[in-house]
């Protein structure tokens, strides 16, 4: 039997960040952000199927988008949760069962179907994989009133992106059995004793968070 590849992709945030504005549904290179994200995917060969997570406010907006776009591999267009990982479980049994899934922010259109691919092959081999890239930046920790603590180590320090790949039932099994508050989906996987691999990711798949960084996507996709 064939493998089976599939995609959630969690949008139902609030964005606070964004000044009153939706960044969902903001016009980038003459076609809204959600609209970005998930072309990418559906460009994706390796990619069945597509489970997009929003608001429940957004939901009958996304619906809409997904019908005028015509993406084929999208299947359901579920609401979410309270948090980012109840979204993800959301996500998970819209999609049902399948053999890699890939976790994706709606808020990073500047994606790839190569890194998407590329997360494919490493969760192939490791069960779990996530995209990262090397900081730039010197790294300082700080106590609460601001002063420096220490300053570390760069070189094995790096910055997590998405997507998140992992085997469906593995995903599946770390959402069943932890319960705190998470950050991304392979921290629910660490948790549960599992090696995360990575592969690389790519500092234009930013994650949408402001005005500023709208012009910024703007500029990449012309």
């Amino acid at each position: 039997m064939s493998e089976v590849c599939a995609a959630v992709i969690v949008a139902a945030g609030a964005g606070v960040r964004m000044r009153g504005g939706d960044k969902l549904f903001s016009v980038v290179a003459g076609r809204p952000l959600l609209a970005h994200t998930v072309a990418a995917f559906e460009s994706c060969q390796e990619i069945d199927r597509v489970v997009l997570v929003i608001s429940e406010k957004n939901l009958g907006r996304g619906k809409s988008l997904m019908n005028e776009e015509n993406f084929k591999k999208v299947v359901n267009v579920c609401t979410g949760g309270p948090r980012r990982q109840d979204s993800v479980n959301c996500g998970l049994a819209a999609l049902g069962p399948c053999d890699l899934v890939a976790v994706h922010d709606g808020g990073r259109p500047l994606v790839r179907p190569g890194m998407i691919s590329r997360g494919l092959e490493a969760a192939r081999k490791t069960g779990a994989a996530v995209p990262v890239v090397p900081l730039s930046d010197t790294i300082k920790e700080i106590d609460e009133t601001g002063a420096i603590t220490r300053t570390l180590d760069r070189s094995r320090l790096v910055a997590v992106q998405t997507p998140q790949v992992f085997r469906y039932d593995l995903l599946l099994r770390a959402h069943d059995e932890v319960a705190g508050d998470v950050t991304d989906d392979a921290a629910m996987v660490e948790a549960l004793g599992h090696s995360v691999a990575t592969f690389e990711g790519s500092n234009r798949n930013v994650k949408i968070t402001t005005a500023e960084d709208l012009m910024l996507a703007e500029a990449y996709l012309h």
